[in-house]
């Protein structure tokens, strides 16, 4: 009898494998932009829907993560109105212009949009809007599977093709990774896996580049540690008051 919790262990391994040996170049240059936004006082923008706004929502008031992260989120994108509702919105042409327009984006600022297919027309649009306002676009995707599909876009393009830099996830055609006898389709998917080391390393690429440079900026640590204080969260949000949605530097944590 197959293990299949070592198959679906084992592939993800691979993945990650290949993320380190293909894609550690691209991670290092996303590091690069990320560091330039912060050592100017820009913010990070994230942005995915479906399962990939699991991505946008890994960086934001992380442990151990940037405190200058905005994830752009909808009640119709992330599942709140319905599963079937957010597949129709992701493919809905104009919406993300309503999306940005509730956002303070600004030209020193980098956006991450995750989608494994890049082919639906909200992440392509959002990486076009947020390039309209100046900002950096790292696109992170599934190439593989990507260009061998058409756009649902009518423009034709998909995200990798738009945007200024795009990383490979790894993650092969379906996501899931583990076949099942007497399933006719794969179960476990990877993409989670594979976008939460992607973002987590350009991260650790960026706050290298900026110990380097003699700069900093605030980084999470965790409410639940020893010495974790209520102010010291409060102090490393306070410059991003008005620019991110979903902080209140003013709200009292027990």
């Amino acid at each position: 009898m197959n293990n299949n919790i070592e198959i679906y262990i084992d592939g993800l391994k691979e993945i990650l494998d290949r993320i380190r040996d293909g894609q550690q170049e691209n991670i290092r240059r996303a590091g690069h932009i990320v560091a330039n936004s912060l050592s100017v006082g820009g913010l990070i923008h994230t942005f995915g829907t479906g399962h990939s706004h699991i991505i946008s929502e890994e960086m934001f008031f992380r442990a151990g993560g940037i405190a200058a992260v905005n994830p752009i989120l909808d009640e119709r994108l992330i599942f709140l109105k319905g599963a079937l509702e957010s597949t129709r919105a992701e493919r809905e042409e104009g919406f993300a212009q309503k999306l940005i327009a509730r956002e303070d984006v600004s030209d020193t600022d980098t956006a991450i949009i995750i989608s494994n297919s890049g082919r639906n027309a909200v992440p392509v649009e959002m990486g076009l809007e947020m390039k309209k306002r100046g900002a950096k676009v790292i696109a992170i995707t599934s190439l593989e599977p990507s260009r061998a599909t058409t756009a649902r876009w009518s423009g034709g393009k998909k995200l990798y093709e738009i945007a200024d830099l795009a990383i490979d996830n790894c993650v092969p055609q379906g996501d899931a990774l583990v076949k099942l006898d007497g399933l006719a389709s794969k179960t476990a998917a990877s993409s989670t896996v594979a976008g939460a080391a992607i973002v987590h390393s350009i991260v650790i690429v960026a706050l290298e580049e900026l110990i380097a440079a003699g700069k900093t900026t605030p980084v999470l640590q965790s409410a639940n540690v020893a010495g974790s204080t209520a102010d010291a969260l409060k102090t490393a949000l306070e410059p991003y008051r008005g620019r991110i949605r979903y902080i209140d530097p003013d709200t009292e944590l027990d």
